[in-house]
């Protein structure tokens, strides 16, 4: 039996308080190949999603990647509540662990986003002005959208307490007036939700390297028309793309769901296949 990657946990001192890691390395055998950073999704997504990320996490630095897992501020076991989160912190926690990550790694840098997580690694990148190394899993396209679809989460909620539907708009006029709104138990800033409404995936840096996933039937199944044209924007600004539909479940949004291995093959197969950052 090979030997096994290795996990350690552990907490990074941040601008406000600290944050919880997790951070799998290869076998003391296994060359590095680089190192990943993983951005996890908003709110329920990321619990209903950790089993995923785990077995992905484990898969790549057995093969050759460390990968850091942080849960991000008021986040997991990280310091602070929900309600205190704001865009602009996420933004700097994923920042921080990749500047972490290339300070005691060496190789080729991806940063991993699932869900909304894609849209702060695309933030980090687009910080650094360099061409960067994007994996992206499920991409949310517009934050703005993300946002309301979450806000609806309320709608639902109130149908099935017998209320009135009171719609988003409520919730969003008191985003605006800068107050907190709750959410299917989360407490929602307006500091986040205006900075998460203004997010998407474009103004990467020119050579920047993205592999997507998108959930389908099968893999000989077409993306779908939104990512097709978030594809041709990428291409037309200098980017690098791979495009893979990937059979499985939709597991970042059931807390107990099959597991869906072909994401993690396929995405370890994208990784190992071009190490040292030529296009994918």
């Amino acid at each position: 039996m090979p030997p096994a990657a290795t996990l350690q946990a552990f907490f990074l001192d941040a601008e406000h308080g600290q944050r919880f890691c997790l951070l799998h390395t290869p076998p003391a055998s296994q060359p590095v190949l680089g190192h990943v950073v993983y951005a996890h999704p908003f709110a329920e997504e990321m619990n209903a999603s950790r089993r995923m990320a785990a077995l992905q996490a484990r898969a790549l630095a057995q093969a050759g990647f460390a990968v850091l897992q942080m849960d991000l501020m008021g986040c997991g076991d990280s310091t602070g509540h929900f309600e205190e989160a704001n865009w602009a912190a996420w933004v700097d926690d994923v920042a921080l662990a990749r500047r972490w990550m290339c300070e005691h790694w060496p190789g080729v840098a991806w940063l991993w986003g699932l869900r909304a997580g894609g849209l702060l690694a695309a933030q980090v990148c687009r910080q650094e002005k360099t061409p960067g190394r994007l994996l992206l899993w499920q991409p949310v396209l517009s934050g703005k959208q993300h946002l309301h679809q979450f806000l609806r989460l309320q709608m639902a909620g109130d149908i099935a307490r017998g209320e009135p539907n009171r719609g988003t708009s409520r919730l969003m006029h008191l985003l605006e007036k800068g107050e907190s709104v709750e959410v299917a138990g989360y407490s929602v800033s307006a500091a986040l939700a205006q900075g998460m409404a203004q997010a998407d995936l474009d103004g990467l840096p020119a050579g920047t390297q993205i592999i997507s996933l998108e959930l389908g039937s099968a893999s000989t199944d077409p993306v779908s028309p939104a990512l097709a044209a978030q594809l041709q924007r990428w291409q037309a600004a200098g980017c690098s793309t791979v495009a893979n539909v990937v059979p499985g479940a939709d597991f970042w949004q059931m807390q107990e769901c099959p597991d869906s291995p072909a994401w993690v093959t396929t995405s370890l197969q994208a990784l190992s296949a071009n190490p040292a950052g030529g296009a994918p």
